[in-house]
């Protein structure tokens, strides 16, 4: 337990030094937020049959949020920790995978949810964002949404043999993810090839359970992106345990 917590304390404090991750997790969903809120208001439009754009915006980046701590934060310290051959010298001890991976999920959720609440505070304060759902269905959404998109994070941490390949692999899934999924650009104004790209891409899935939770919908009215979100997690953490790399 002692060096879990210690494990865990470390990572936290590695985190928040890192600028990159801390800018894109804290700093850049409020400012889209402002942008964007700011061209179109917090008034209900057509476009978003009826409901306001910010109260739509916000859970599309709260999906933003998860995919910049899950795969961009997510694998890089686990990478850096192989290339330095960390990991080989905790092979040799009593630890295990868990106290190493555990941290990293613990470490980065808390990221997330930190990210999660400054951009919520920014639309309701500048923008009186309002929450239209059931909090239970939109916190069940938001895990769901952390387990998958987290576990393709993990498949590329336990993968990558240095953090100059974690990054680039990183970089490769997090950017068509972010612009093509509906988290940036609604999907409703894409074209058609970029919608039909859009399905395979999980944080897709994502983006369109918190979106509806958000605005009232029952979770249960999103059978299809739920198992779709259960079958990414599943698979992921299978290969990241399967494939896991010590040095």
């Amino acid at each position: 337990m002692r060096a879990f917590l210690a494990m865990t304390f470390t990572e936290l404090k590695l985190s928040m030094r890192t600028y990159v991750y801390a800018f894109f997790a804290f700093v850049f969903p409020p400012m889209m937020l402002l942008l964007f809120g700011g061209i179109y208001g917090n008034t209900p439009s057509e476009f978003y049959n009826g409901h306001c754009a910010v109260d739509v915006f916000t859970p599309a980046y709260i999906g933003m949020i998860l995919a910049v701590s899950g795969i961009m934060g997510l694998p890089l310290g686990l990478a850096e920790y192989r290339q330095q051959k960390v990991l080989k010298r905790y092979k040799a001890t009593p630890i295990g995978t868990g106290t190493i991976m555990i941290p990293q999920l613990l470490v980065n959720g808390f990221m997330s949810i930190a990210g999660m609440a400054i951009l919520v505070i920014v639309g309701r304060i500048v923008f009186e964002l309002h929450f239209w759902g059931n909090a239970f269905h939109f916190i069940a959404a938001f895990l769901l949404s952390m387990a998958s998109i987290f576990s393709i994070g993990f498949v590329i941490s336990a993968t990558a043999s240095n953090s100059r390949t974690a990054t680039a692999i990183s970089y490769l899934v997090y950017f068509p993810m972010l612009f093509l999924s509906g988290a940036t650009i609604p999907l409703q104004i894409m074209p058609k090839a970029v919608k039909t790209i859009a399905k395979f891409l999980p944080l897709t899935y994502c983006v369109e359970i918190l979106q509806g939770t958000w605005m009232g919908d029952p979770i249960g009215d999103f059978i299809t992106p739920i198992l779709i979100l259960l079958a990414v997690a599943g698979i992921c953490i299978g290969c990241s345990i399967r494939f896991f790399r010590w040095e």
